[in-house]
């Protein structure tokens, strides 16, 4: 599945602040913690805690979000579906950036170690 222009859309002008509590609830109703969550999160954009806090205040949409984010080299490294998309076939560089967040933090709640989930190669 491809994502649609309009659904690129929808995407770029939400604010991280509303899809954040949902990151937290689905790790933390699976035994893992916010605070591996917030590692997650600098590993891919180089935000750390306070930055993220910040962020989330700010009621910064994705696309602020991934502006000011530096993010990871190994990025390209999160591969597979979600949300019915296959990452590697996304054109849209803010549409591939949340759903490389959104993959990190499905492999977050499903339990995978967090040497597999930050990835060096």
């Amino acid at each position: 599945m491809k994502p649609t222009p309009e659904h690129n859309q929808r995407i770029e002008t939400m604010t991280f602040a509303s899809v954040y509590p949902h990151y937290v609830t689905k790790v933390v109703k699976k035994g893992r913690t916010e605070d591996e969550l917030l590692q997650v999160i600098e590993w891919l954009t180089g935000f750390d805690k306070t930055k993220t806090q910040t962020l989330i205040d700010q009621k910064v949409t994705f696309k602020t979000f991934f502006e000011k984010a530096t993010i990871n080299p190994n990025a390209h490294l999160i591969k597979g579906v979600i949300c019915g998309y296959r990452i590697e076939d996304i054109d849209n560089t803010l549409t591939k950036q949340v759903r490389y967040l959104d993959k990190l933090v499905d492999e977050l709640a499903k339990g995978r170690s967090m040497e597999k989930i930050l990835r060096t190669e």
